[in-house]
């Protein structure tokens, strides 16, 4: 079993217990509505998932279509996301998203990445995240989280996320992809932290090429 299969199965039984991710409560609560994904993928950006998943939750039950999120005036809108990061810049792509949905794809969120990334304020990240989860088109969604850990474990040596997909594509099985993206963000969270990660709490540090080199705990 190659190193990269060993990570993941490992991940997958310690990640087990772990909290959900922001987007695994969301498709709990709300299921696998493309449009819910994707909205709250963007309120996500820069900001922390306690913050974020109760903004979300608050958003959700005024509006959960493009229309409803329409429905709002701007000033509506950043009152109701005002506890999250950048409210004012997020609520003003809240509503060029739902234009853009409604005009452009007929109401619906397109399920490739091209038309996607026309959307505004829907980068590479979000939109593999929407085809990977929403839509179970094989993608690798990286974040800071994955950008982070596949570095420091020494599966890629990148400078940035974009490079950090590529590189991944090509020593990941297609089939690991979509799930590749919830198992580093769960192990980020909680024990490969930014700073001063859990090195000691560590269950794939044997792999890791970065111990001793960064202040850990």
């Amino acid at each position: 079993m190659s190193s990269i299969k060993k990570i993941i199965k490992i991940l997958k039984q310690e990640t087990k217990d772990f909290s959900p991710t922001l987007i695994e409560q969301i498709i709990k609560k709300y299921g696998k509505n493309p449009f819910l994904i994707l909205i709250c993928c963007l309120l996500s950006l820069r900001s922390k998932d306690i913050v974020t998943i109760n903004v979300c939750h608050t958003l959700l039950k005024i509006a959960k279509t493009p229309q409803e999120i329409l429905s709002l005036s701007q000033d509506e809108l950043e009152k109701i996301i005002f506890k999250i990061g950048f409210h004012k810049n997020k609520a003003e792509v809240l509503h060029q998203v739902s234009h853009g949905i409604l005009n452009r794809y007929n109401g619906k969120v397109p399920a490739n990445r091209e038309s996607l990334l026309k959307l505004p304020g829907v980068g590479q990240k979000t939109a593999n995240l929407v085809l990977g989860v929403a839509y179970r088109v094989p993608s690798i969604c990286v974040d800071i989280h994955v950008h982070r850990i596949s570095n420091r474990l020494g599966l890629v040596g990148t400078k940035n996320p974009e490079e950090t997909e590529t590189t991944l594509k090509k020593i990941v099985p297609q089939n690991y992809w979509i799930e590749f993206n919830e198992l580093l963000v769960k192990w980020g969270q909680n024990i490969c932290t930014p700073t001063s990660p859990w090195c000691s709490k560590c269950a794939i540090k044997k792999f890791c090429k970065r111990i001793g080199v960064e202040k850990s705990r």
